[in-house]
């Protein structure tokens, strides 16, 4: 069981119980979760309709979650950030984030399960692809998780990139605003179509390495393989990248180097980064 604890605070005068848990960040699914289980002020169980008032504690009893078919594996792991509420961890290349049919790689999800133990429920914010490096989010709770999720949706993650890229973008520094979809039905591969969603990828030359480009990217929308898929239409594809370039002696490097988020719990802006 899930027990999450708060103390009472920003009411004007007193308001009705569910108001406040709107407040703060609760889904209706987790809302109709904790109304079950268990839902206290000050000790005592408390319906939705309990005025409340500052200085009160709530306290939220969730059911027993589980992360059907992840194993721990004892993997070296390194946690750039981490709290109560979520951890910030470093994936490696030819690591996926999830299990997955097919895949007989070790995975971060195994790896966290292997750290916080078998009631953990892994939760990822961000996701980065097998091949792909870098900073990953994880929530270490319902509620974390449903926040952090919304901050997703509403664009307040911030998501930096390190890539080499074949040949030396021109302009140096742009915006590419072009929509993707899947190549076509059951396929992994994306393209830019005019029928796909919107996505937005920033890019800046950093340096040139002969005749490549290391290349800062800033996400700002979060579509499958939209990195890949948009240098490659600008004609500079990630260098080794097999599906939107050509296949090289060894994989392609894309490595998240920045997160930047509103903390689930206090609201303060945290920032991780790769040196």
């Amino acid at each position: 069981m899930d027990k999450l604890e708060y103390t009472i605070e920003g009411v004007v005068g007193e308001i009705l119980l569910r108001e406040y848990l709107k407040t703060l960040g609760l889904s209706v699914t987790l809302i109709k979760k904790a109304k079950r289980t268990g839902i206290f002020i000050d000790g005592e169980p408390a319906t939705v309709r309990r005025l409340i008032k500052n200085g009160m504690r709530l306290t939220l009893m969730l059911p027993d979650e589980r992360s059907e078919g992840i194993r721990a594996i004892d993997i070296p792991l390194k946690a750039y950030f981490e709290d109560g509420e979520l951890a910030v961890f470093y994936k490696p290349t030819n690591m996926p984030t999830h299990p997955s049919r097919g895949n007989s790689l070790p995975t971060l999800a195994e790896a966290v399960m292997a750290r916080y133990g078998e009631n953990f429920v892994f939760r990822a914010i961000t996701r980065l692809d097998r091949d792909t490096s870098g900073l990953v989010l994880v929530a270490k709770n319902p509620v974390s998780a449903a926040r952090l999720s919304e901050s997703m949706k509403r664009g307040e993650i911030f998501k930096r990139y390190e890539a080499t890229v074949c040949g030396v973008p021109s302009p140096s520094h742009g915006v590419i605003d072009k929509p993707i979809r899947r190549e076509c039905e059951g396929s992994i591969k994306r393209i830019c179509a005019p029928d796909g969603k919107r996505a937005i990828t920033e890019y800046t030359v950093k340096a040139v390495i002969g005749e490549n480009a290391v290349c800062d990217i800033v996400l700002h929308t979060g579509r499958t393989h939209q990195i890949r898929v948009h240098m490659a239409s600008i004609g500079h594809p990630l260098d080794g990248d097999f599906l939107y370039g050509e296949r090289g002696e060894s994989s392609y490097y894309l490595e998240c180097k920045e997160l930047r988020f509103p903390h689930p719990k206090s609201g303060e802006i945290i920032t991780v980064k790769i040196d």
